[in-house]
């Protein structure tokens, strides 16, 4: 017996995933792994007087889902982890909620709770001795208007051996809150999981609502659903194309993308109201629609912003000493990036062409497939460039997506969850895979509610970037990858 594949639907009855004695759960997703499939996501639940192990596993290449789940687990079981860098942070997450030991988890610190009167960033920090190593301490507290995260690096002289990432200082206990839902506040919590990816979230817990509930959303929601996940991916893009530029004391295109940012939040905000898109994507549909003279007007702006954005980022791709800063500078190889599962921008600039719009698609996206970008070189540069090429390539798919909008009507009844069910729903956000589970109880509420922030799996990325780098490499490193704290503490 192995893993059990989830429909099309993104759901499936509970009981159709037979608990696995854990060291059969184990093999299985160590096999699973080993045949080229990645871990979405790999929760705990309390599972009667012990705690189950979720597995959602998923195969880029077959564009398949499938699940596996262990018996309860009292005590301790063999981690994962040696043999399955993708599984680190997943199982210290595990053992900090449920007191369940990964034995043999070679760094078992907790993620984000550290116990009665503990603060993040206090427990021991992983140490190299040797002459000459010294260690650097950055934040909590930063200069910029950045989140707070803690960075421990041990260096020697500027070459920095090892960064370790503490984080938890922005946690809220969103997934606690989501357990006994949907209720009336359970969408704005959605929409708050971080709030520049408004839309990837609300929409990846539309789908699960949908998928329970056994309702689809018209296709002109599904259009417009694409067209703000677009907008939604350019806007953080093109600001953070100016970050990067900012970050090499590049100003003039730092100044154009920080106002070009700015424009494209206003063509959200003329879908729904919001610029970060919030109130718009419901279960069933969308709460707004948008008239044949909204639409066509909002063509000729994002391509007008998109015109503009192409001049500012042509000063980036065309000045030496940009390039010199950038190209070479915290490069992450395709081996480091399946290791440990990154996913987004940080994945494709790799050369990995993972994006859930083509890997898992669903919805618009089977209608209306979208190019993926990629490059090559892992780099900065690598990074900001696939950056650039989505940007293009969502204005030109979100255009199209206008000047056809559907007919008919924006949303469906979503009636009520199915009980004793599993459902798995895969968004790509502006920073990558997001990935929502939800378990229901017998009375079809969420008997756990489950988030992978693309931010989850891509901290140990920028981690891994800058092995052997200088440490003044790492603000611009940093913004590169430009993750979420509190997506991750979530």
């Amino acid at each position: 017996m192995s893993v059990t594949a989830i429909p099309p639907s993104g759901t499936l009855p509970l009981a159709d995933v037979p608990p696995l004695p854990v060291d059969r759960f184990r093999r299985v997703v160590l096999d699973a792994v080993g045949s080229g499939q990645r871990i979405l996501s790999l929760p705990g639940f309390p599972d009667g007087d012990g705690t189950g192990l979720l597995a959602i596993l998923g195969s880029d290449r077959d564009h398949r889902l499938s699940a596996a789940r262990s018996e309860p687990i009292r005590g301790g079981y063999r981690a994962l982890t040696p043999e399955c860098p993708q599984a680190h942070l997943f199982e210290r997450e595990i053992a900090e909620r449920f007191a369940v030991v990964p034995e043999g988890h070679p760094w078992l610190k907790p993620v984000r709770f550290l116990g009665a009167g503990a603060a993040p960033g206090t427990p021991d920090f992983f140490r190299v001795d040797g002459d000459e190593v010294h260690e650097v301490a950055v934040g909590p507290v930063h200069a910029g208007i950045i989140e707070p995260g803690h960075f421990r690096f041990q260096c020697h002289g500027e070459r920095v051996l090892f960064l370790e990432i503490a984080l938890g200082y922005q946690h809220r206990g969103v997934e606690r809150a989501l357990a006994g839902g949907p209720d009336a506040r359970t969408i704005h919590l959605i929409e708050t999981l971080a709030g520049d990816t408004s839309i990837g979230h609300a929409w990846a817990y539309s789908l699960v609502v949908e998928a329970l509930s056994g309702s689809s959303p018209p296709p002109r929601a599904e259009a417009l659903r694409g067209v703000a996940l677009e907008l939604e991916r350019a806007t953080n893009h093109v600001g953070d194309l100016g970050a990067l530029a900012g970050d090499v004391g590049y100003l003039p295109a730092a100044a154009f993308c920080g106002r070009l940012r700015g424009d494209f939040l206003n063509l959200t905000a003329e879908l729904c109201g919001s610029r970060l898109g919030r109130g718009l994507v419901r279960p069933g549909g969308v709460a707004f629609d948008l008239g044949a003279e909204q639409a066509a007007a909002l063509i000729p702006l994002a391509l007008t912003a998109l015109d503009e954005a192409a001049d500012a980022t042509s000063l980036l791709w065309g000045t030496a000493t940009v390039r010199a800063r950038f190209e070479e500078t915290g490069a992450v190889g395709p081996g480091t990036c399946e290791a440990l599962g990154l996913v987004g921008p940080a994945a494709r600039a790799c050369g990995i062409g993972r994006d859930a719009r083509t890997s898992f698609p669903s919805g618009i996206w089977r209608e209306h497939p979208i190019e993926i970008a990629a490059a090559a070189s892992g780099d900065v540069r690598a990074r900001a460039w696939v950056r650039w090429l989505e940007v293009q390539r969502s204005i030109a798919w979100l255009c199209a997506r206008l000047a056809a909008l559907p007919p008919g009507p924006i949303r469906t009844a979503a009636a009520g969850l199915a009980p004793g069910s599993l459902a798995v729903s895969l968004v790509e956000g502006w920073r990558g895979e997001i990935c929502h589970t939800a378990l229901t109880d017998d009375t079809g509420r969420f008997r756990l509610y489950k988030v992978v922030d693309p931010s989850f799996h891509n901290w140990s990325g920028l981690a891994a970037a800058m092995r052997d780098q200088p440490i003044s490499d790492f603000p611009l490193c940093n913004k590169s990858f430009n993750l979420s704290c509190c997506g991750h503490d979530l």
